[in-house]
């Protein structure tokens, strides 16, 4: 990193610079980075007002709400991150014991050591999360029995038509029960987050998907087949493409008027101006773990890299180029949980938002 030019972090609508942690003498099990506010970003006579600091008796504390599950990494190996950040800005940090959900209480004789120390935990917590494989996605169930016998009858063609086609195998297709749209996903730590989402989803039915369904449900049509990568003859990822029956935008605008909904309220990261509509049907990361759920062409948190043997999908884009899968009644978007599934063979729904 150019320490000229240094990695600029945004939380909060505030900007920090991330500079490079310290040599330490023992290894870490886990990456730590250190942040500090930027120049100018509280000067004196504008200070931190982005979370709260209350007066006590003894000086001044700070609350943060923050999962059990992230607890380690403002601990860090054998408590070093909690003892440099409390010894830098004279701090007391107070964190409950592992797996206990509940606050994180930063204590001090001074204001501005609280601030820092409240900000720097801040922006740890950020860039761990970031790092965290997400939990759950909104999704559009597209598991109806006739498009799951449809998306069945194009597997079979498929085998049958391009078997010797590089890189085709049974083990590439989709679970049928587990056909969906995905608008984005969601790393949700605890029951308080999910919650959150639920709340946030009632409140987006509220706000403006009831006056864009009118109370019905959408009627989709499922055909035709693309491909993700710029290469047809190394496909990773093969999806059917979606519409409206109706030949209106409404899908695509609820898509991508939740994902800007749940991108505001810090539940989910922006990865495009817009949500591609999409079902996936082929993914090569299926090849090698069934069981493997992730989104198709971007996912949030940690990626879980693994070697991809391409196929070639050239026939089958020229074969099934215009492959009816049939059409959809959608009638809610659903909080759905990843590597669950419910009595359906579908993911299991932490929440959702019902059209009607």
């Amino acid at each position: 990193m150019d320490v000229l030019r240094p990695t600029l972090v945004r939380i909060g609508g505030r900007v920090y610079r991330k500079n490079l942690i310290r040599e330490q003498p023992f290894p870490r099990e886990e990456d730590e980075e250190d942040f500090c506010a930027g120049p100018g970003d509280c000067p004196d006579d504008d200070p931190c007002d982005a979370f709260a600091v209350e007066e006590t008796e003894r000086g001044f504390q700070s609350r943060v709400e923050v999962p059990s599950p992230l607890y380690k990494y403002i601990i860090g190996k054998k408590g070093e991150t909690k003892k440099r950040l409390e010894t830098e800005t004279r701090t007391s940090i107070s964190i409950p014991k592992p797996g206990v959900e509940g606050e994180i209480v930063i204590t001090g004789q001074h204001r501005g050591g609280v601030v820092s120390a409240r900000t720097r935990i801040d922006v740890l917590l950020d860039s761990f999360r970031k790092k965290q494989p997400f939990t759950h996605f909104l999704s559009f169930a597209l598991n109806q029995p006739a498009i799951q016998e449809k998306f069945l009858q194009f597997r079979e063609e498929v085998l049958e038509k391009c078997s010797r086609d590089h890189g085709i195998s049974s083990s590439l297709f989709q679970n049928p029960a587990k056909l969906h749209l995905t608008l984005g996903t969601l790393v949700l730590l605890n029951e308080q987050e999910i919650r959150k989402a639920c709340n946030l989803l009632q409140q987006c039915k509220e706000d403006f998907v009831d006056q864009i369904t009118g109370g019905k449900p959408l009627t989709v049509e499922v055909a035709g087949v693309e491909y993700m990568n710029d290469d047809p003859a190394m496909t990773d990822v093969l999806y059917a493409k979606v519409r409206m029956k109706d030949g209106s935008d409404r899908l695509q605008v609820i898509a991508d008027q939740l994902v800007e909904r749940f991108v505001a309220s810090g539940l989910m990261l922006k990865e495009w101006d817009r949500v591609k509509l999409h079902a996936t049907v082929m993914n090569t990361l299926f090849r090698k773990d069934p069981t493997e759920e992730r989104n198709s062409n971007t996912m949030t948190g940690k990626s879980s890299f693994k070697e991809r043997e391409s196929f070639n999908g050239q026939n089958i884009l020229k074969l099934f180029e215009n492959f009816h899968f049939g059409e959809v009644q959608l009638d809610s978007v659903r909080l759905s949980q990843r590597f669950s599934s419910d009595t359906s063979g579908y993911y299991a729904t932490a929440g959702q938002l019902s059209f009607s």
